[in-house]
């Protein structure tokens, strides 16, 4: 069953896109305020987000920026503003999809339906100087050999590995990993690197030629178009 996190300020609205979704077989975690979302995606992953517009406190635009720093989530905006600009702005600063309200629907249902099996075939395997990270099956093997890993160590290796050359602060890499808003010490992130490169080592890659310490910055993966 697929998890879709509504956020909207209206309980109606709440209400009625769950009568829409739930006989569809999606599980509907329903939000009146976009900080109360953020909060939960800290600990609690979802398929989907439905995200209003015009909401108190944090609306929309913010949410949606905000959510995008962290997570890859499909965000679909449902707003009753219709004009381009705003339609634009929402997609330029990450929004998967665009409805208007009213809506109808089996229109949501099938946009909704629609974006997930894009995001489903966005699974993929990254190859890298023979290193295989399996997005879906969470597994990374060096040479067909499985190399063990936590969570938030392949969570890391991921985020590495998608982003080769970028230098990544402590600061980035806590809120990549462990969520928005959560408070962790440097040191654990150290800790965390040291024991990636620990078990990349053990299994035969050259750890230290690719994940390298940034003194006084952070981290990074030299890619292999690196100068």
């Amino acid at each position: 069953m697929k998890n879709i996190l509504i956020v909207d300020d209206e309980p109606q609205m709440l209400d009625l896109i769950s009568l829409y979704l739930s006989p569809e077989e999606y599980h509907c975690i329903k939000m009146s305020s976009a900080i109360d979302a953020i909060i939960y995606l800290e600990s609690n992953p979802v398929d989907l987000i439905l995200l209003d517009l015009m909401m108190p406190e944090m609306d929309g635009w913010e949410a949606c920026k905000e959510m995008k720093k962290y997570w890859d989530t499909p965000i679909i905006m449902l707003t009753a503003r219709t004009e381009k600009q705003d339609i634009v702005k929402g997609l330029n600063i990450g929004a998967d999809d665009y409805i208007s309200k009213p809506f109808d629907g089996e229109e949501l249902v099938a946009r909704i339906e629609a974006m997930l099996r894009r995001k489903k075939k966005s699974f993929e395997k990254i190859f890298f100087e023979g290193l295989s990270l399996d997005q879906e099956s969470f597994e990374l093997h060096y040479q067909e050999k499985e190399i063990a890993m936590t969570p938030k160590e392949f969570a890391m290796m991921n985020l590495f590995l998608q982003n080769q050359n970028k230098v990544f602060t402590r600061d980035h890499l806590i809120n990549s990993i462990w969520g928005y808003g959560v408070t962790t010490e440097d040191r654990t992130i150290d800790s965390h690197i040291r024991n990636l490169r620990d078990k990349l080592r053990k299994s035969g890659f050259p750890a230290e030629e690719y994940l390298l310490t940034v003194w006084g910055v952070g981290y990074k993966w030299t890619g292999k178009d690196s100068n």
